[in-house]
């Protein structure tokens, strides 16, 4: 497994929200994951498999740092709803528009929490044998896995804390930030 190191706590707010990672760290390791995937596949092709909403702006980034002829696929599901919990019940809300029979595929979401999402896209997967099947995670936070499952790739370990921006959002809202930033107990107005 590729990792980042360690939580990295900066000064910098947005909206009074403390940043967790600055759009430059968050730029580097994306690169750092980019040339390890790059190395990894040894020049076939690829499949990267984007979980939206959230997974969004990570996968455009780390599309462009990964240098083998890919396209792009996406599904959306939910478990969250409008909380900061999941529910604990993975609802498939959009399917693959292509087959990925014999391909090398790449499963980019924004957090691996508690597991259930990616354990249950994994199995959907597998199911129609793919000649590989990775997952590329941003961040991973093992102090709530529900699930045994674990990311090939990993931008940043987290401790079990809310996080917002970069894609990951708070009833759909915070999305557009640059950075990973901590969500407050309250929402901010």
């Amino acid at each position: 497994m590729l990792s980042g190191d360690t939580v990295c706590m900066a000064t910098v707010t947005h909206q009074g929200l403390q940043v967790l990672y600055t759009r430059q760290q968050i730029a580097d390791r994306v690169a750092e994951m980019g040339a390890q995937i790059t190395r990894d596949l040894n020049g076939e092709k690829l499949v990267m498999i984007g979980v939206l909403k959230g997974a969004a702006p990570f996968l455009a980034d780390l599309a462009r740092a990964v240098q083998v002829d890919a396209t792009f696929d996406f599904v959306a599901t939910s478990s969250y709803g409008k909380g900061q919990r999941s529910s604990g019940a993975v609802k498939l809300i959009k399917d693959l528009d292509e087959p990925i029979e014999g391909k090398n595929v790449l499963v980019v979401e924004d957090i691996l929490d508690t597991g259930l999402t990616l354990s249950y896209l994994r199995k959907l997967f597998l199911q129609q044998h793919p000649k590989t099947l990775r997952i590329a995670a941003l961040l991973d936070k093992p102090s709530r896995r529900l699930e045994m499952i674990e990311a090939d790739y990993v931008g940043f370990s987290i401790p079990n804390l809310f996080v917002i921006g970069y894609g990951m959002d708070y009833a759909e809202r915070y999305r557009n930030l640059p950075d990973i930033c901590l969500m407050a107990p309250e929402p901010p107005e």
